[in-house]
């Protein structure tokens, strides 16, 4: 392992400064495309659908290759790749910025989520190289963590600013200047590092993971246009089935799988991960609902929009350090189960909205998710990083991240869909109360059924008013659905914590059975089981 040397104590704080400047740009374009969308639709001329592919592409790239994104840096050094892919990302950043058109702007959120991808795991693996020290690095890894909940929260309020006056391509443009400022830092700064163990990377568990990852979120995403019975979907609903079991298969014979198998005959990491994919799923998909309620059905400007985030984000902010504390002193079964009732209770009260419903009726069930999001993720994590061996730990954290990454994919997939096929259902009948030329009407209901709400302002002036007052209900009602499918989702990941979920003197019991146990011991199945040992 090439040493990364001894470093000052201002040039490790330099050091840390820059690699999240980084991580923040990655975490910042999961959050501030949303309040972009609907500039995005007017400009690129985009329906419902492919907006949704503009947020999934780029979550489920990421999603796809976390796992084997630390085994790159692990085998051609994390220096290498945690730059290559800052500059992956500027580049796809200004190709992001200077799109003209919906495929190109896709193509380059692609490249954009691989980039990325790269450098979330490396970027840890470098701080953990840089302070070497228990207390500095406990220190230096708080501060790393803290930047995914600091860029939830920037998010919708920079994007919101940038957009209303900047145009939508700023919030792109943004990256290129900070990020070239941390490229020539840390190209200076940083020191090579490599594992010191040989590995390789499982190519074609890689390749099998991504093919079920992205024919399934394509068929969920498409099947809203095409219908469920169509051929490509259910092809597409078969080949993720086909080629995830390949996975499974693959990853059992492997000597270094990039998902050790092993780790699920635990029932806690099978719940921690499905508690972690449920969280994420409610929240992504009531941020992709809001986006479009605020801005198009209650004429919200982007930076409004992103203001009235606030009171998720903030919320987000505060619980995710008391939900640490609430686990440490209780274990993580009790905050796991206020978290996912909170969620529901929150996605339940914004199912109620109607069109024109002021913030007052509805910021606290946007606290009351963010909070119940929160009370959920860090104990879930903790919950699962305490029942493997230590070890395992670092492979299982990328577990969890890859879950809560995959739920966000599926949430802004399902929930669009949920209300691109009501909008298909129900906007022909609403319009046929407005009185329309039916070539007028033809047109104006094929974009609606899409969810493309912009092409109302291209009626004549005295339409308007009534085409939206027709329209908007049948969205509202859209929304109902997206946001119960995932107050059901979040009660579900709840009953499992619930009854599966040990508690705190158990757990306690499993983690000092994982501390004691050797390298090549076989995980216990249950914590139960721990406590038995």
């Amino acid at each position: 392992m090439t040493s990364p040397g001894s470093a000052t104590s201002r040039g490790k704080g330099l050091l840390l400064t820059f690699i999240c400047i980084g991580i923040f740009m990655v975490y910042l374009d999961s959050t501030i495309v949303n309040v972009a969308l609907p500039e995005m639709q007017h400009h690129l001329s985009a329906d419902m659908t492919q907006l949704q592919w503009v947020i999934d592409a780029y979550a489920l790239v990421v999603a796809c290759l976390l796992l084997m994104a630390g085994t790159l840096g692990d085998i051609f050094g994390r220096k290498r790749i945690f730059l290559g892919g800052l500059l992956g990302f500027i580049g796809a950043s200004a190709l992001c910025a200077v799109s003209n058109s919906y495929d190109f702007l896709l193509v380059a959120r692609v490249i954009q989520g691989a980039a990325g991808s790269v450098m979330i795991p490396v970027s840890l693996a470098l701080v953990s190289v840089a302070f070497p020290e228990p207390a500095a690095r406990a220190r230096a890894i708080g501060i790393w963590a803290g930047i995914g909940g600091l860029a939830l929260a920037a998010g919708p309020v920079l994007g919101g600013v940038l957009v209303d006056h900047l145009g939508w391509q700023s919030i792109f443009w943004v990256n290129v200047p900070f990020g070239l400022i941390a490229f020539a830092v840390l190209v200076r700064q940083l020191e090579e590092s490599k594992a010191p163990a040989r590995r390789r990377a499982d190519i074609l568990g890689q390749v099998l993971f991504i093919v079920s990852m992205a024919s399934l979120v394509w068929a969920l995403i498409e099947a809203s246009s095409r219908g469920w019975s169509d051929s490509l979907i259910l092809g597409a609903f078969a080949l993720a089935a086909v080629s995830l079991i390949g996975f499974v298969a693959w990853e059992l014979r492997q000597e270094q799988p990039m998902l050790p198998m092993n780790l699920f005959r635990s029932p806690v990491v099978v719940v921690a991960g499905a508690v972690n994919f449920l969280g994420l799923f409610g929240l992504y998909g009531s941020i992709f609902l809001l986006t479009f309620y605020l801005q198009q059905i209650n004429g919200l400007s982007t930076t409004a929009t992103g203001v009235r985030f606030l009171a998720l984000n903030v919320s987000i902010m505060v619980f995710s350090y008391l939900a640490s504390v609430i686990a440490a002193k209780f274990g993580p079964k009790p905050p796991i189960l206020i978290g996912s009732v909170a969620s529901a209770v929150g996605l339940l009260a914004l199912a109620q909205l109607d069109p024109g419903s002021g913030f007052a009726d509805y910021w606290w069930a946007m606290a009351l998710l963010g909070a119940g999001v929160s009370l959920v993720g860090a104990p879930a994590t903790v919950a699962l990083l305490s029942s493997v061996r230590p070890e395992q730990a670092g492979t299982a954290s990328g577990v969890s991240n890859t879950f809560r990454q995959v739920g966000s994919v599926f949430g802004v997939a399902l929930t669009g869909t949920l209300l691109i096929r009501h909008l298909g259902s129900g906007v022909p009948d609403a319009l046929g109360k407005v009185q329309l030329d039916p070539a007028v009407r033809h047109q104006a209901g094929a974009a609606l059924s899409a969810g493309d709400l912009g092409v109302i302002g291209q009626l004549p002036a005295r339409l308007q008013g009534p085409v939206m007052d027709a329209v908007a209900p049948v969205f509202t009602d859209g929304l109902r659905i997206g946001f119960t499918a995932a107050a059901v989702g979040t009660l579900v990941g709840g009953l499992f914590a619930l009854f599966v979920l040990p508690g705190r003197k158990k757990m306690a019991a499993a983690r000092a059975a994982a501390a004691q146990a050797g390298p090549g011991a076989r995980a216990p199945r249950t914590a139960s089981d721990a406590a038995a040992r």
